[in-house]
């Protein structure tokens, strides 16, 4: 059996009654426990009351827009748009549109050209008049920045499905590309896994060129309805931009003299790519955007609506779709109830429900059951490493994640399971696969190892967001934590991955976050991780933390940070509206630093107690969840509630593993 560091095997052992007596502290601090305890005991009973009883947790994965709008278009494409689902898709999507007519792409956020574009092209398809004040504002707007011709790459592709754009001015994807050897710089595995899945479904796309007859014309988004894409001149020859729009030139230029054969059989490559990578569900990396782009591929390559793999591929995309109460239908980009379910189970045992409860003995035997144990696409870099770990999602089998894998071992270990030889060893091949997928630096990616390239972001094809998936200092954290929590934080391996942290660190103190908004992440990551490892709250690297993060408490007692650190961290970094998420972040970072009884804890859990709902629960509406850094924001439903959760338990029980003291930890 696998040792906790304290010795123990198992469950995690149990609470210190020390860390939650009251004895010698101030009247004003007894208030603050006492409204900590009931804080918790509401939160605790509401997060149990949305347990599915198959034992999983799934909060509303918010994005933006674009999702609706480009479902709304491919039902348009294929024929297969329904009034009611119009209707239901255009009702969510007016709801969103700002007061200037545009639409942003999380909340309180700027507007967005595409995401505008797009949603303003749905509400045409559902029967919205261009002249109707709401769509004037829009396409008015939409014209003074540029029009259809500056929007991002894949705004253009859904525009010239129905021959909106043309296919001549959009950037080449050939499905040669599939043939590249791994050692070339822009071969498919050179890409995130998520890009990946989008690319090669694109190849077939955009060698297939397909337009469909446009219901109406959009000549009201051009600045100039005769000249819709007016030239313009290339970067210079000597920066990267300018490498590959001449690149693209060239490639275009192979597009007239292709070998017939070599792009059949290059077409029927990607073709069985996307075949063999769709899950048991029928989508593909559980992801929407990818499988609406493998239908596409899959219908231009003759695959009939009624054929097996189209029809699970449809009746998928309709499992994204939220319905609210007010008949609006909103579509989720992915679901993530691998990654809710560990952080409820984390969340709850933290506050203090017994290890043992039905809940989480129920979360603990469907997270074992989740378990996946053949190898992915992450074997065409690590072929001998046997597999063993958590995917995001229901079913994503060929894409399990370095993150959930760290985090589902972190939850399985504080469960007081019936077989726990069972969890130990789920555990130990998590252990083992995570290990194995150590990059090179000594940090962690998401998906895959030394995923690092600088080649594929240049392509001008690759507009969309971030498309490799490098080291991350939250990711990293995660799994030091869980390593640390095995009782390997001596080993060489968490040694290294803990110096790729501590050279991270920014010079204000704080980290980056790559998966949540952002520096807070990062800092909530990062600290608990080396105090788990042994580091004292007086090193160095953490004293910089907890100044940092004193520095950016909000006066209302919270912390907050908004999306646009990620392109202006001068002026933004650790900088927002207070939020549940991001306070219980910062709150866990101080707590393991040991700062329990400071100022700015006390005033950060006054906070939490004082903003909770009367159910349990708490409110947020912005967005503290990143797809990619600024492109991409999600609003994690179950944040707001888990994260505080969280914070207040460990408030009121201490931190929830023993520490063993770092190597030359003091020394910083």
């Amino acid at each position: 059996m696998t040792a906790t560091t304290d010795g123990s095997t198992g469950a995690m052992p149990p609470r210190a009654a020390a860390a939650s007596d009251t004895a010698g502290t101030t009247p004003e601090t007894a208030g603050v426990h006492e409204a900590a305890a009931h804080a918790v005991q509401r939160a605790t009973d509401f997060l149990l009351s949305q347990q599915d009883p198959q034992g999983w947790w799934k909060g509303d994965l918010e994005t933006n827009v674009t999702m609706d709008a480009e479902d709304l278009l491919l039902r348009q494409f294929l024929g297969i748009r329904d009034e009611a689902t119009t209707r239901a898709s255009a009702l969510f999507i007016r709801g969103e549109q700002r007061p200037d007519g545009t639409w942003a792409t999380f909340y309180g956020g700027p507007g967005e050209l595409s995401a505008t574009i797009e949603a303003y092209v749905a509400l045409r398809l559902a029967g919205d008049r261009p002249d109707a004040p709401h769509m004037a504002r829009a396409s008015a707007w939409i014209r003074a920045r540029g029009g259809i011709a500056a929007a991002r790459v894949f705004t253009r592709i859904w525009l010239a499905l129905f021959g909106w754009w043309r296919w001549e001015d959009l950037p080449e994807l050939p499905p040669e590309l599939l043939y590249f050897p791994k050692w070339f710089p822009l071969n498919i595995y050179n890409f995130g896994c998520w890009a990946r899945q989008t690319i090669v479904p694109l190849t077939v796309v955009s060698a297939k060129r397909p337009v469909r007859p446009a219901p109406f014309p959009l000549d009201e988004l051009h600045t100039d309805k005769d000249r819709p894409n007016p030239p313009k001149p290339l970067a210079p020859p000597t920066t990267w931009d300018g490498l590959f729009q001449r690149l693209d030139k060239v490639v275009r230029g192979y597009r007239a003299v292709a070998v017939r054969g070599l792009r059949t059989a290059a077409l029927n490559s990607a073709t069985r790519w996307i075949v063999e990578r769709q899950e048991n569900d029928g989508a593909w990396g559980g992801i929407q955007p990818p499988a609406v782009y493998s239908v596409i591929a899959l219908h231009l390559m003759g695959y009939d609506l009624d054929h097996p793999v189209m029809r699970a591929g449809l009746e998928s995309l309709d499992r994204y779709a939220v319905w609210r109460e007010d008949g609006a239908r909103m579509i989720e980009a992915c679901q993530s109830p691998v990654w809710d379910t560990c952080l409820a189970a984390i969340a709850l045992v933290d506050a203090g429900v017994p290890a043992d409860h039905p809940g989480l003995v129920r979360a603990a035997d469907w997270m074992l059951g989740e378990e996946i144990v053949r190898p992915g696409d992450w074997a065409v870099r690590r072929p001998q490493l046997p597999p063993g770990g958590w995917a995001f999602e229901f079913h994503n089998d060929n894409y399990p994640d370095i993150d959930d894998t760290a985090e589902v071992a972190l939850a399985l270990r504080r469960v007081r399971h019936h077989d726990p030889e069972r969890v130990d060893r789920a555990i130990g091949r998590a252990v083992r696969w995570n290990l194995g997928m150590q990059s090179k630096n000594g940090g962690w990616g998401a998906f895959d190892v030394d995923n690092t390239s600088p080649f594929p972001n240049r392509l001008p094809f690759c507009d969309f967001g971030e498309v490799i998936d490098p080291p991350s200092a939250d990711v990293t954290a995660h799994v030091v934590e869980m390593l640390a929590v095995e009782g390997l934080s001596h080993d060489p391996r968490t040694r290294r991955g803990i110096d790729w942290l501590l050279a991270e660190q920014e010079p204000d103190g704080s980290w980056f976050g790559r998966w949540g908004v952002n520096y807070i992440y990062g800092t909530g990551s990062v600290v608990p991780a080396l105090t788990a490892a042994g580091f004292p709250g007086s090193h160095p690297a953490i004293r910089r933390a907890v100044g940092w993060l004193e520095s950016v408490q909000n006066e209302d007692g919270g912390w907050g940070e908004d999306l646009r650190s990620y392109q202006d961290a001068a002026r933004w970094s650790g900088r927002g509206a207070s939020t549940a998420s991001q306070t219980g972040w910062a709150l866990m970072a101080l707590l393991a630093a040991g700062e329990r009884d400071s100022k700015a804890v006390e005033r950060g859990v006054a906070w939490l107690a004082a903003t909770q709902r009367d159910d349990g629960s708490w409110d947020e509406p912005y967005f503290t969840g990143t797809g990619f850094p600024w492109d991409f924001s999600i609003n994690y439903h179950l944040y707001r509630q888990v994260f505080p959760l969280t914070a207040l338990g460990r408030y009121l029980h201490g931190e929830p593993f023993a520490k063993r003291p770092y190597p030359e930890a003091e020394g910083g």
